[in-house]
């Protein structure tokens, strides 16, 4: 099996709803594998170092993430489900955003912004990092991925933060949406308010998440990683020379 599948464009055909055309092109487009040696044919030199391999992984596994949230939030959606739908939608902004965070923090490598072997560390954190297991990496806050991310794409925050309240037993998710009140007769009534509040944008979400992510996959990582490898191989000797002593940057 070929190291990078080629990618279908998502272009919609008429036929098919564009949520579920992206969805069905993004389900036959899993990468099923990461074949070790065909890493190492594709560059011997780039995947003797571990992050290289993590940013395989990193990136493959939010692609499969992602997909799996989008097609549950469009199904809730469509069921009439409004709440669980921007549940999920939610975590597929955070699942965005750690693709992203990753695509920073190698451009930042290539920009000597950030020492190759910290990137690595990095990667570690992102691919294994775990509150409730000790052997673990602490994971990077997700908040900090977000923050990050919204330099990139100004308004994500405001979105996320959107999604957020909904997610919360707060005003938004408890008081808005279950009730509404009629300041004249003195009297609120209960009821499900999800989808009259919010059903009419869900759709222009996901297809603002799916865009996004499918950019950053697409588009930015492959020549991000083309280009790091080759960073790599121009650098090897330093950084053999100093990955038991990494600079602080």
């Amino acid at each position: 099996m070929a190291v990078v599948a080629t990618r279908r464009s998502y272009a919609t055909s008429g036929f098919m709803d564009p949520i579920e055309e992206n969805l069905a092109n993004w389900g036959s487009s899993l990468m099923e594998k990461i074949p070790v040696g065909g890493l190492l044919s594709r560059n011997a030199v780039a995947y003797k170092w571990k992050s290289t391999f993590r940013a395989w992984m990193v990136r493959e596994l939010a692609f499969w993430r992602e997909h799996d949230l989008m097609v549950q939030s469009y199904a809730l959606h469509q069921q009439g489900h409004g709440l669980g739908a921007r549940i999920l939608l939610r975590s597929g902004f955070e699942t965005f955003a750690m693709l992203t965070y990753l695509n920073l923090l190698m451009q930042r490598v290539l920009d000597g912004q950030l020492d190759f072997h910290k990137f690595g560390e990095k990667t570690s954190r992102l691919l294994l990092g775990a509150r409730d297991n000790e052997e673990m990496p602490n994971p990077i806050h997700i908040l900090d991925l977000l923050r990050d991310c919204d330099k990139r794409y100004p308004g994500l925050m405001k979105v996320y933060d959107g999604l957020s309240e909904t997610a919360h037993p707060n005003y938004e998710g408890m008081m808005s949406g279950y009730s509404k009140t009629d300041h004249d007769e003195y009297e609120t009534t209960f009821s499900n308010r999800w989808v009259e509040l919010h059903g009419d944008r869900h759709v222009d979400k996901m297809m603002l998440c799916m865009e996004t992510f499918h950019h950053e996959y697409n588009d930015v990582w492959p020549a991000l990683m083309e280009k790091l490898e080759k960073w790599i191989e121009e650098n090897d000797e330093m950084l053999e020379a100093t990955k038991n002593n990494p600079p602080a940057i």
